[in-house]
């Protein structure tokens, strides 16, 4: 893949935010200030540790905080910092923020996740799930309301927030909650209610679904999760329905249910998750 971590960070760039009035879950979303890169940047010199470290979310909380950096008046504080209770770390602050025009400081949790949507759930919020059923979208909300937002609060977090001249009843508690939402095939879904439609970026399929009468004719690639944000249009390889299906099948022998890129021509392009569920 051509530039690869210039696609990487125009994917998130294009993920929307799952949400935008605060009444949804009663989490205000963070407002992404205006930035202005400059023309040929270098990634790889600005971000090197990106080389090695493979692990999406920390991925997109670097190219988060990059384009904070280049943000006429967002200056970051500090980020990642750990709270630790003696030698048992209680937790972590993504970032400590400052609006240096509104004199307004922040702490932001950034969130970046996939979901699919599973009708089977009674309650409609409950339906958005990880693709692997391992977590939901609930679930992360909770995390956030519970353990993520409250660890501003303890004693220890405090102490460390003095050291940088900080105050936890001064700072605004935000989250920038990205997410690409899949659906699946077949309904017509319209009624996000309180979500954002425009994160709705592809579908989800049964293995079995996935037949040679409907797909034989594509080409396909499965890529690697720290790819997941990039446009299918930016890979340089692709493989045929036959040998895909191989490759998925080892994937759900592993309970993974794999991204799949479709090119259908040299314009039209489909992501689709092939559960093993």
């Amino acid at each position: 893949m051509k530039d690869r971590l210039t696609q990487q960070l125009q994917g998130f760039i294009r993920t929307p935010a799952l949400w935008k009035n605060r009444d949804v879950f009663g989490l205000q979303q963070f407002e992404f200030p205006k930035y202005s890169l400059p023309e040929n940047i270098d990634l790889q010199k600005e971000l090197p540790d990106l080389t090695t470290n493979y692990v999406l979310g920390k991925r997109m909380e670097r190219f988060f905080e990059f384009l904070l950096n280049y943000s006429k008046n967002i200056q970051v504080l500090k980020s990642n910092i750990q709270i630790q209770q003696e030698k048992i770390t209680l937790g972590e602050i993504d970032f400590l923020a400052k609006d240096i025009f509104l004199d307004q400081k922040y702490h932001i949790e950034l969130v970046y996740k996939f979901y699919v949507y599973d009708p089977s759930y009674e309650n409609e919020l409950e339906r958005w799930i990880g693709p692997n059923r391992k977590d939901s979208l609930l679930q992360k909300i909770e995390k956030l309301k519970k353990q993520q937002f409250p660890i501003l609060f303890k004693p220890e977090t405090k102490k460390m927030l003095s050291l940088f001249g900080l105050k936890a009843e001064e700072l605004v508690q935000s989250v920038c909650f990205k997410a690409s939402l899949f659906i699946p095939k077949g309904i017509q879904y319209q009624h996000l209610l309180l979500l954002n439609q425009n994160c709705i970026v592809g579908f989800w399929i049964h293995f079995e679904e996935f037949t040679s009468e409907e797909y034989s004719g594509y080409n396909y690639y499965i890529p690697k999760k720290q790819d997941w944000p990039v446009h299918p249009e930016f890979t340089g390889k692709w493989f045929s329905y036959s040998e895909i299906k191989k490759e998925i099948l080892v994937q759900h022998q592993k309970k993974k249910s794999p991204l799949v890129w479709i090119k259908k021509d040299s314009r039209e392009y489909e992501r689709i998750f092939i559960v093993w569920w």
